[in-house]
C-alpha cells in the first residue's frame, strides 16, 4: 500500500463509528492503487490490443463457414464470417488460454505479497481489527479489475467484430436465430461468466499471495497452477479429475450460445468457482488474520 493510500485508512474511533463509509474510503484508495499503477495499465492495454489483432488477422484470412472440427472455439470461427458478434466468444476462448489468466495474476499476486516487498504490510497489519476489512478490500479490487479486463475484451471485441464483419440476427450454436438484442444479452451473460471465473482464480492468488513475500513467485506459481490445470485437464487418462481442476469449467460459457440453454453446464460452471473462491478465501482470510506483525 502506497503513502497515499496508507493516508485515507481510518483511526479505530472512525471505523468503529461508520464502518461503511471507512470500508469505502479503503476500497476507493485500494481501486487508485489497482488501476493506477504503471504496470496494471499496460495489461490493460494488452486486452485492448488482442481483440484489435485477432478481428483484423482473421478478417485478412476471411473465414468462412465450414464444417469439421469440434469444440467451442472452432464453431466460433465458422460463425464469424456471418457475424461479428462472434469475435466477442472467439477472443475470450483465445485469451482464456493464458492472457486473462496473466493479467489476474498480476494483480492477485502482488495484492499481499507486493505489500510484504514495499515494507508496508507490516504497518496494515498493526492493527488486528482492520485485517479482515482489508483482505476484503483487496480480493473486492481484483474482482473489480479482472471484470474489467474481461469488459474491455468484450467491448473493444464487439467493436472491431462490428467493423470488419456483418452483424444482425445471431445464429447460435445450436442452429436457432435469435435478434440481435438478445444476442448481445447473450454476450453480457457470457462476459459475466468469464469474470467469475477470473474472480475465483483471484481467490486463489489472494491466498498464495499471503503466503509469500516476493510478488513474482506468486504471480509465477498461480501462472504454473493454470498451465498445469488447463495440460491436466487434457489428458484423456486423467478425465476422471477434470471437473475439480480449477479451468476446467471456464470454456463452458459456450453453454449462453444454444437454445435452449445449457443451465446445467453453467451452473456446475459457477458452482466450482464459488467453491474455489470460498476455500482458498477461506485460507487466505486465516492466514491474514494470523500473520505475525514482525514478518
Amino acid at each position: 500500500m502506497s503513502t497515499a493510500e496508507a493516508s485515507v485508512l481510518p483511526s479505530p474511533t472512525t471505523a468503529w463509528r461508520n464502518p461503511a463509509r471507512a470500508w469505502m474510503r479503503l476500497f476507493a484508495a485500494e481501486l487508485r492503487l489497482v488501476f493506477l499503477r504503471k504496470r496494471n495499465m499496460l495489461l490493460l492495454a494488452v486486452t485492448v490490443v488482442f481483440p484489435v489483432v485477432i478481428g483484423v488477422a482473421l478478417r485478412v484470412a476471411a473465414p468462412h463457414p465450414q464444417g469439421g472440427g469440434n469444440g467451442p472455439g472452432v464453431a466460433f470461427f465458422n460463425q464469424l464470417a456471418g457475424n461479428g458478434v462472434f469475435l466477442t466468444f472467439i477472443t475470450l476462448s483465445t485469451l482464456l488460454i493464458l492472457v486473462l489468466p496473466v493479467v489476474v495474476s498480476v494483480v492477485a499476486g502482488d495484492s499481499v505479497a507486493g505489500e510484504a516487498g514495499y515494507g508496508t504490510l507490516r504497518y496494515l497489519l498493526a492493527v488486528p481489527a482492520g485485517r479482515t476489512r482489508l483482505l476484503a478490500v483487496k480480493f473486492a479490487a481484483i474482482v473489480v479489475f479482472g471484470l474489467a479486463a474481461t469488459f474491455i475484451v468484450s467491448a473493444v471485441s464487439l467493436a472491431v467484430g462490428a467493423g470488419l464483419f456483418p452483424v444482425g440476427p445471431v445464429t447460435l450454436l445450436s442452429g436457432t436465430t435469435v435478434p440481435l438484442a438478445e444476442g448481445l444479452l447473450r454476450v453480457l451473460f457470457v462476459t459475466l461468466y468469464v469474470a467469475a471465473a477470473m474472480a475465483a482464480l483471484g481467490a486463489i492468488g489472494l491466498a498464495v499471495s499471503t503466503i509469500t513475500e516476493h510478488a513474482i513467485g506468486a504471480i509465477a506459481a498461480i501462472l504454473i497452477l493454470v498451465v498445469t490445470s488447463e495440460v491436466v485437464d487434457n489428458v484423456p487418462q486423467l478425465a476422471a479429475i477434470g471437473p475439480y481442476l480449477p479451468t476446467h469449467w471456464w470454456l463452458s460459457f459456450d453453454s449462453v450460445l444454444r437454445a435452449p440453454v445449457d443451465t446445467s453446464t453453467l451452473l456446475k460452471g459457477l458452482l466450482s468457482f464459488g467453491v474455489y473462491a470460498v476455500l482458498f478465501g477461506s485460507f487466505a482470510w486465516a492466514r491474514f488474520t494470523s500473520a505475525d506483525v514482525t514478518s
